[in-house]
């Protein structure tokens, strides 16, 4: 399935252009490239940032970045790996590189020039969407940043929240934080972590744990969860329960796809919620058989 989207994905979202324009030289995304750094860019630029008057950081997911790189396995050393630098860098020992190669199933290293990018600089920060265990959105730390502070401004929570992106989200780069880490380590008193909470920079993971959260992004959710449902129906409901890929992309979006189709076809795609079947007419997307 991993080397048959390999090729299909380079394929189908260029598809439409190369039959009206020709042969055109192929985007490197979706060529050989299997960067997760890359994909990740291609995801955000597809995010509509005007439906949310830019307030949302854009958000990608973990399930897209699969779609565009075949390898979850490198895809996920890419995205993760960065955080295990981070945390190596303040805790170097022994027991850490041990800890760390448990985690990471393979002894730990630096890598390629793009993968140490993430390292080292704390390009992405990754948060738990809530709607699914296995969803989880990728941002860019200075957009999250940048979005946090905006929406906090002349707030009460205003200098909590401050004290938290300067402290913890470069130290830190976890999905979630414990009560002991926070007070102990961070030095955040309970008001300060309540008021972390109300600003929506963290939502409640159970007693003494809390997730990292993207301010505002319920709304996001709601849009996203209900395209998804809407797309999967527009192939559910084709005959065979199979549609050609560039079909679908030429059709008008239902009014419940607020995020856009090809959004949500990447999601599709990388979650294997539909398979990707070649064909003379181009990639097929149908439903797996239950």
């Amino acid at each position: 399935m991993s080397r048959k989207r390999h090729r299909l994905v380079p394929e189908t979202f260029g598809l439409k252009r190369r039959r009206e324009l020709g042969d055109v030289v192929a985007d490197p995304l979706r060529g050989e490239s299997g960067s997760a750094r890359e994909a990740v860019a291609e995801i955000v630029r597809l995010f509509p940032r005007v439906l949310f008057e830019d307030a949302l950081p854009p958000i990608a997911l973990r399930s897209q970045v699969y779609s565009l790189v075949p390898d979850r396995t490198a895809a996920d050393r890419q995205l993760l790996s960065w955080r295990c630098w981070s945390i190596r860098r303040q805790l170097c020992s022994r027991q850490l590189d041990e800890g760390l190669e448990k985690i990471m199933g393979h002894r730990y290293s630096t890598g390629s020039h793009g993968d140490k990018a993430l390292q080292e600089q704390g390009e992405i920060r990754i948060v738990q969407l809530g709607f699914d265990l296995d969803a989880q959105g990728i941002v860019f730390t200075e957009d999250y940043r940048t979005r946090v502070l905006k929406a906090c401004d002349g707030r009460p929570y205003a200098a909590a929240v401050q004290k938290f992106l300067a402290s913890v989200l470069p130290a830190c780069g976890d999905l979630s934080f414990q009560q002991d880490q926070m007070t102990q380590t961070f030095g955040f008193r309970d008001p300060e972590i309540t008021q972390l909470v109300k600003a929506g920079v963290l939502t409640v993971r159970d007693a003494g744990s809390w997730w990292l959260a993207v301010p505002g992004a319920g709304r996001f959710i709601k849009y996203f969860v209900k395209g998804r449902q809407a797309v999967l129906s527009m192939v559910r409901k084709a005959k065979y329960r199979e549609l050609l890929l560039s079909e679908l992309l030429g059709r008008r979006a239902p009014a419940s796809v607020r995020l856009g189709l090809a959004y949500h076809v990447h999601d599709l795609i990388g979650a294997q919620l539909v398979d990707c079947v070649s064909t003379t007419s181009g990639t097929l997307l149908r439903l797996p058989e239950t």
